[in-house]
């Protein structure tokens, strides 16, 4: 998944013993294709998103094609008790879009943009509540596939990333920050594909006079169940200058045609730090 409302995440860091995965061949050389010279339909790729789990895939957009990825609703809902606290947070998203183009066979251009955000803050002992809604940041993300694209049990990438402080109502900090994404993904047997991702995240720090870095992973498995049906199981690990984050994510994607996904999944928090529950829907088409 391309964004957090909230920051949750993740499970086992990169093995380093990936990176010297060979490279296989693609069976049609697809090189010579760019956004100007567009793919043609018959040498597509399966459609493959960064969506519906918190684990980033390491497959590219095909070169001149758009690829929408979108939340119909993402809902995290999150109960303080800790040091006495009593207070109870409920972000919303509405509409939140990665809008995606291919610019080479391998390398595509995205920008994450955070439509609508919605966040409501009870505290209980304070007797107060707060409601504030408006558009979020936007990000700015760059994939770059070193093999596997078309074929191959594995396939690897980078993704470095800019977020921009575009945001609201104080719906996010008012600073540049950035980070880099490690994707990597194995077919396995049975008819099971495995994801690992690393990423690092250099956030402004709460005393805004300098960057921090925060350390994602994630390991997620996925399986077709029936049909167009498939499912995935995730857990996540994040690390942070507090205490650390986990959750276990798990969720359905459906297949609609060729170019076409529907998708819903649930992420549960497994540490105190992290949200109690985050759930969400969505589509992703290309065209």
């Amino acid at each position: 998944m391309f964004w957090k409302i909230t920051i949750s995440s993740v499970a086992l860091a990169l093995p380093l013993g990936f990176v010297a995965a060979a490279e296989k061949a693609p069976a049609v050389d697809k090189s010579g294709y760019t956004i100007f010279k567009r793919t043609p339909e018959s040498q597509l790729r399966e459609l493959t998103t960064d969506r519906p789990d918190l684990t980033e895939s390491p497959y590219t957009v095909d070169a001149g094609w758009w690829q929408v990825e979108m939340d119909f609703f993402n809902n995290t809902l999150h109960h303080d008790k800790t040091g006495g606290a009593d207070v109870k947070a409920s972000v919303l998203g509405l509409g939140i879009v990665n809008l995606k183009v291919g610019l080479t066979n391998s390398i595509d251009l995205q920008t994450v943009i955070e439509t609508h955000t919605r966040v409501k803050i009870q505290d209980r002992i304070a007797g107060t509540r707060t409601t504030v809604s408006g558009f979020g940041d936007t990000i700015s993300r760059l994939k770059i596939n070193f093999w596997g694209n078309d074929g191959g049990e594995s396939a690897f990438g980078l993704m470095p990333f800019v977020k921009w402080p575009t945001n609201q109502h104080g719906l996010g900090n008012k600073s540049v920050e950035g980070g880099l994404i490690i994707p990597y993904a194995h077919a396995l047997s049975g008819g099971w594909d495995m994801g690992l991702m690393t990423e690092f995240d250099f956030v402004r720090n709460e005393a805004d006079d300098g960057y921090a870095t925060d350390w994602l992973n994630t390991i997620t498995f996925g399986h077709d169940i029936v049909g167009r049906l498939g499912g995935y199981l995730e857990l996540t690990y994040l690390v942070t200058r507090g205490p650390a984050e986990a959750t276990f994510d798990c969720g359905l994607t459906y297949g609609v045609g060729k170019h076409a996904q529907l998708d819903a999944g649930v992420n549960l928090g497994l540490s105190r730090a992290s949200p109690d529950i985050n759930f969400f829907t969505g589509l992703s088409f290309r065209f």
